[in-house]
């Protein structure tokens, strides 16, 4: 068989860190790879004006898989400042490279597990009726689509005149008449039939194969009629082809709320880009937080694997480093599902479990530190003394 390739691309701050020790376990756990390292992310905005540049598109488009670590993204002021002197004032923009990513190639479905691990101390407990305190199971799938809605980058400040009055047509224009139009920034919200319909058969056919009782669209479509209301009557359709899963519909504010009462309801959620966001860093609140939160981004041709995690630049610095690695390498997991080696990454799960449930090695996260060097004294695992537990467990 050939040999597969893998994209690794680190990106920015404890991308650096957690990526290698990804591959380290599953290098352990017997899967065989070329990785192939690619630039991304802020040096080469600062260096060359483009955090995504064409060569690495290039790899990933022969490849077909990647790998990603963590990314910094600044608001635009703060990124031109930081663009080498000869780039400056030559029309260069930053993008996020992730975005970018999930635009070129396609990305359009993302899927974000959100499950406890028996005996993570971040797990989300409450109180019964009784007053005991109990810890409910989460198992929790958000498919977000990933190109459209309200990240799709279509926005202006100060919009040009034809778009500005192509605006006015709209009986709710009346209402921003008698603001300048220097004075205006607007985002537009897009959805398409298309993607769409994608994301959410994507969303019950993996319900059906994984056996979760529902499929629940989490998104607003009381008051944004248009965009979730497509969402929703999509998923009435479809949800005609799956007689054994049940349709949900939940309001993203009402979501945030039920989340922390009774999240053990829940299975598969399917939602527009942002509240998709929004709805998935919420249940990752309650199995552990980013440390725990994993992702897929799967278009027809490329993946990306990656976790939601910020880059933390803080903690880059940090020797050793103290940062959990446990996202990064569950988002390898996802990898190896994804590419036929899903023995391997149940393998690597059951490992991860055992060391949280034994819990005798834990990183600060865990043990509700605050991050620093100081840490490691009180009884936290470093990142590579985490890495090691769970290859100890494979």
């Amino acid at each position: 068989m050939k040999r597969r390739t893998i994209v690794t691309m680190p990106g920015d701050g404890i991308g650096r860190i957690v990526l290698p020790e990804a591959v380290r376990v599953m290098e352990a756990a017997g899967f065989s790879a070329e990785y192939v390292h690619a630039d991304i992310g802020w040096e080469f905005w600062c260096r060359e004006g483009n955090p995504l540049p064409v060569r690495t598109l290039n790899l990933l488009q022969e490849h077909g898989i990647g790998l990603f670590g963590a990314i910094t993204s600044k608001p635009k002021s703060e990124a031109a400042k930081e663009l080498n002197p000869d780039l400056q004032d030559k029309g260069f923009v930053y993008y996020s490279p992730i975005v970018g990513l999930r635009q070129h190639f396609d990305l359009d479905i993302c899927i974000r597990p959100c499950k406890s691990f028996q005996g993570n101390p971040l797990n989300f407990i409450r109180k019964n009726r009784n007053g005991n305190v109990e810890e409910p199971i989460v198992d929790v799938v958000v498919f977000r689509q990933n190109t459209e809605g309200l990240y799709c980058g279509i926005e202006w400040t100060d919009p040009p005149e034809n778009v500005y009055n192509a605006l006015k047509t709209h009986p709710k224009m009346k209402n921003f008449l008698s603001v300048p139009k220097c004075e205006l920034a607007i985002s537009t919200r897009i959805f398409t039939k298309h993607y769409t319909e994608r994301i959410v058969r994507a969303a019950f056919a993996y319900a059906k194969n994984f056996g979760y009782r529902s499929v629940t669209v989490c998104e607003k479509p009381n008051v944004i009629r248009e965009t979730s209301g497509m969402m929703l009557n999509l998923a009435k359709e479809i949800s005609r082809e799956y007689p054994g899963i049940e349709l949900w519909n939940t309001n993203i504010d009402a979501q945030m709320m039920w989340l922390t009462k009774n999240p053990e309801d829940y299975g598969v959620i399917v939602a527009g880009n942002m509240f998709g966001d929004i709805v998935s860093d919420g249940f990752a609140g309650l199995v552990g937080g980013l440390g725990f939160a994993c992702s897929a981004n799967i278009g027809e041709k490329v993946a990306i694997f990656e976790p939601t995690h910020g880059s933390a630049p803080k903690y880059e610095k940090l020797e050793p480093s103290i940062v959990n690695p446990i996202a990064m390498i569950l988002s390898a997991c996802m990898m190896l599902d994804h590419i036929g080696e899903k023995e391997k990454a149940t393998r690597i799960r059951n490992a991860i479990a055992r060391v949280v449930a034994e819990g005798k090695v834990r990183a600060y996260d865990m043990l509700k530190l605050k991050g620093g060097p100081e840490v490691l004294s009180q009884g936290a695992a470093s990142t590579p003394q985490m890495t090691d537990a769970i290859i100890a467990n494979l």
